[in-house]
């Protein structure tokens, strides 16, 4: 294992691996629709106003032209940051004690990078703050396709398809909050026959009425797992495969810094014998909201 010192440290093969497999895995997004090549800075994605169609031209008969028009909506970088102070004395500790402290600090940056896409793409949410970046104007919430949950969680998701179809588009994919996993899991019929008794409790749900599916608290917006904080959003469906365009444009290297005040806590590194463990990422992404409904509680 490489001596730790300030400056650029690699991980192990096998962390390095466990990070971006879980980061892929912690996230709905990550899960439902797929991770695209990005360049650094702004990427411009081609669209048009219209589909193009085909035309059958009979011998020396004369062509037209579509009357549909290539636009473009730029995918924007966001840089995402991942911070843990710990004490000095894992640089001098045995290397298996180390390997422990970068192990569990690679879980805990797995699941926040990974909550920081879906946070970020949905609701413009800061995780370390929970307030909205009210710079940003591209992300899934503002789509005005809207479904208030009724007293059949599964006619409240086909009302929000219905949505989503009847504007053109392909629902691929759907992002549960687990309490509306649950509402769905626990469904009964009226003899008390459970409606869909292969979700168990609903943790864990993959698909649902033939749908990809993934579950996470960050569907109600919540910055953590233990957090209050709730947006009231229940589901997310729509165009996962094509309606989110998404890449890490920048792999995110592994920093432990000995000194000065890198968190800006006013509490100097070597002077209270810390270290800080820092990851960073750099996302790109661009949501098409209109190809998205959402399920909340009334009110919202």
């Amino acid at each position: 294992m490489a001596t730790l010192v300030s400056g650029d440290l690699h991980f192990p093969t096998d962390v390095a691996d466990g990070i971006v497999e879980k980061a892929k895995t912690g996230s709905t997004i990550a899960a439902l629709s797929g991770q695209e090549p990005q360049r650094f800075g702004n990427v411009d994605i081609i669209t048009f106003d219209d589909d193009l169609t085909a035309e059958f031209v009979e011998e020396s008969g004369a062509k037209s032209s579509d009357d549909a028009k290539p636009a473009f909506v730029t995918a924007v970088p966001h840089k995402a940051v991942v911070q843990m102070r710990t004490s000095d004395e894992f640089k001098w500790a045995d290397e298996d004690y180390r390997l422990g402290i970068l192990n569990r600090y690679a879980d805990k940056c797995s699941l926040a990078l990974a909550r920081a896409l879906d946070l970020g793409l949905y609701y413009r949410i800061n995780p370390r703050t929970g307030n909205e970046v009210t710079s940003w104007t591209n992300y899934l919430n503002t789509t005005t396709k809207r479904v208030e949950i009724g007293d059949n969680a599964d006619i409240d998701f086909e009302t929000a398809a219905g949505l989503v179809i009847g504007a053109g588009y392909g629902v691929n994919g759907v992002a549960f909050d687990p309490q509306y996993a649950w509402t769905l899991s626990t469904a009964r019929y009226s003899d008390g026959r459970k409606k869909y008794p292969e979700l168990g409790l609903g943790s864990g749900i993959s698909n649902f009425e033939g749908i990809n599916a993934a579950v996470s608290t960050t569907v109600s917006g919540k910055p953590t797992d233990g957090s209050s904080a709730d947006n009231d959003v229940r589901g997310i469906l729509g165009n996962f495969q094509s309606g989110i365009r998404w890449g890490v444009q920048r792999q995110f290297p592994f920093r432990v810094l000995e000194y000065g005040d890198p968190d800006n806590t006013g509490r100097d590194l070597a002077g209270h014998n810390e270290v800080l463990l820092r990851a960073e990422i750099v996302y790109g992404w661009y949501v098409f909201a209109d190809q998205f409904a959402v399920i909340e509680n009334a009110g919202e």
